[in-house]
């Protein structure tokens, strides 16, 4: 008796086509072109997740930078004064005070200049 994959291969088929779903043209009806656009498109998005992480604390550093700078002090500075006073916060919090909290940053800033 032979061994009939069909109901698999469509499983496996239709799996690909899941994740093709709205990819332009042939790439999401050609199975053997969607399959190459999901595997690419996947490999982007392991790739995008390390990337996001890198992108994120950039753009915390240069909101710092700008809030550190509107007090009269630049990024590396500020970094360094908070380190000497033992102020251990990070990236992601500072950005989000030198944006909400423009006062409570300022004051930041000043035991930062009073530790250098």
């Amino acid at each position: 008796m032979r061994i009939k994959r069909g109901v698999n291969a469509v499983k496996k088929r239709r799996k690909i086509f899941r994740l093709a779903k709205g990819y332009f043209g042939c790439k999401s009806k050609n199975y053997r072109i969607a399959r190459e656009a999901v595997m690419k498109s996947l490999s982007y998005a392991y790739v995008g997740r390390k990337r996001r992480k890198r992108d994120m604390r950039s753009l915390w550093i240069a909101r710092i930078n700008a809030g550190a700078r509107v007090n009269g002090l630049s990024y590396s500075k500020l970094m360094h004064g908070l380190k000497a006073a033992g102020i251990e916060l990070n990236r992601k919090v500072l950005s989000d005070l030198a944006i909400s909290d423009a006062e409570g940053f300022a004051a930041l800033c000043e035991k930062a200049k009073a530790a250098l």
